[in-house]
């Protein structure tokens, strides 16, 4: 599936249209509520309502809750939402069944995983005591590593993502990455990364926040040692939805978590006054789980899983590949001149499923005008060296070619008007 490219002709909306019509992806739109004057390019933060969604939280409210109050535990399958989730997690993202469970935040799970390997490579009666991590990395992956590294007297060591690979040395407990970064787009090498830190000995453990339910992930075929992922982005599963936590089988045994809770334990309803922990990765889990979050989780990911009859995850990649190509195309055809630059890779194998943009001016007021027109999209600062960014993602299961080429239509028409100077634009809103 390839979208025109500028570089050959001057692409018209009409080719795009067609595009639609020869997708086998289109029919999966119709699973999302999406409203007809939006063109939603922010899936990548929060991924929009199924049509499933509601019906399904409202029976587990009034049914389950309502009438079947706490037998629902049992009789509507309560207890083991977080296996059930985490086996269909697992399919679309290369574990097997049985290794992944829903539960908590991402940034409680990357403490738990974190606190595991180094208490592994502990056992192992080495001196390691560096995680090496990407310095662009999304913040709260390093705020958790930096609170648990002086936690456990261990150093944060913070590189480009160049550099990974050099900084891993005979210190290296941890090597701590998400799979796509949130400010650029840009996607790791996971498989080769994962070798890089087994070669010098660490351990490796993966943030699927920005991957997951998007690209192609195998984490048993890479060896990857760890991964935590969230399920409010391409999991559509509503906004603060639960995360998930998988642990490699080679681990089970020996993994140990700090936050040892009831639903973790082997036997949790015998109430037993010490901590006996369960086998394999029911150790993960920690409190009671949020039902009403999982139900709505639950129709996120049968959107995701809806794709797997038409080519599933190679699919969505293709697609995602192709509308994003198409982006980063148009915007350099049509908005040229006006201060824009694609920061995303353009090698497709280096990038996830979103493009980013920068502007060394107006950045943040460029998005709010391109929202004012019902392009959804939104803004990241910067950091030293890199100016401010506008960012879009394009999640393949709903977007169509031709939100492609109107998104563009409407960015160019924002620069060429002047929109994003208009002083409503250039005011923050607590959440950009």
């Amino acid at each position: 599936m390839n979208a025109p490219r500028s570089t050959r002709s001057a692409p018209t909306r009409d080719q795009f249209v067609a595009l639609d019509t020869a997708d086998r992806l289109a029919p999966l739109r119709q699973l999302f509520e999406l409203p007809p004057e939006v063109i939603y390019l922010d899936g990548n933060s929060l991924g929009p309502l199924p049509k499933a969604t509601a019906d399904r939280v409202q029976r587990t409210v009034r049914d389950e809750w309502g009438r079947g109050l706490i037998t629902s535990w049992n009789h509507a399958g309560w207890i083991d939402l977080p296996r059930r989730l985490g086996d269909k997690i697992a399919r679309l993202v290369g574990a097997a069944p049985g290794e992944l469970v829903v539960a908590d935040s991402t940034s409680v799970n990357l403490f738990k995983v974190l606190w595991a390997a180094l208490t592994l490579q502990r056992q192992q009666a080495t001196q390691r005591r560096v995680i090496v991590s990407e310095r662009s990395n999304f913040p709260t992956d390093l705020y958790i590593a930096q609170s648990l590294a002086a936690a456990r007297g261990c150093e944060l060591r913070l590189v480009g993502a160049r550099e990974l690979a050099a900084a891993l040395d005979e210190h290296t407990a941890v090597l701590m990455l998400t799979h796509v970064n949130y400010r650029t787009g840009a996607m790791h090498d996971m498989a080769a990364l994962t070798r890089a830190a087994h070669d010098a000995g660490a351990l490796a453990v993966w943030d699927l926040a920005h991957s997951a339910g998007a690209v192609p992930v195998d984490l048993n075929a890479c060896g990857a040692d760890f991964a935590v992922g969230c399920g409010y982005k391409y999991f559509n599963g509503g906004p603060g939805a639960p995360a998930f936590v998988w642990v490699h089988a080679r681990h089970a045994a020996q993994f140990e978590q700090p936050l040892a809770g009831w639903m973790g334990h082997a036997s949790p309803f015998d109430f037993h006054p010490e901590y006996r922990g369960a086998s394999g990765i029911a150790r993960a889990l920690c409190g009671t789980p949020p039902v009403l979050s999982m139900a709505a989780l639950d129709c996120g990911l049968d959107s995701v899983l809806a794709a797997e009859p038409l080519g599933g995850m190679r699919a969505l990649r293709d697609k995602s590949l192709a509308l994003t190509r198409a982006f980063a195309d148009l915007v350099d055809a049509r908005c040229a001149g006006h201060g824009l630059s694609v920061v995303s890779p353009r090698i497709d194998a280096q990038r996830g499923s979103q493009v980013c943009l920068t502007r060394d001016e107006g950045a943040y007021a460029i998005v709010q005008a391109l929202i004012a027109r019902g392009v959804i999209g939104d803004f990241r600062a910067g950091e030293p060296g890199v100016p401010d960014i506008l960012r879009f993602g394009f999640t393949p299961l709903y977007l169509r070619f031709v939100d492609v080429w109107d998104a563009v239509e409407h960015l160019r028409q924002v620069m060429q008007q002047g929109e994003w100077r208009q002083p409503r634009f250039n005011r923050r809103h607590a959440v950009t």
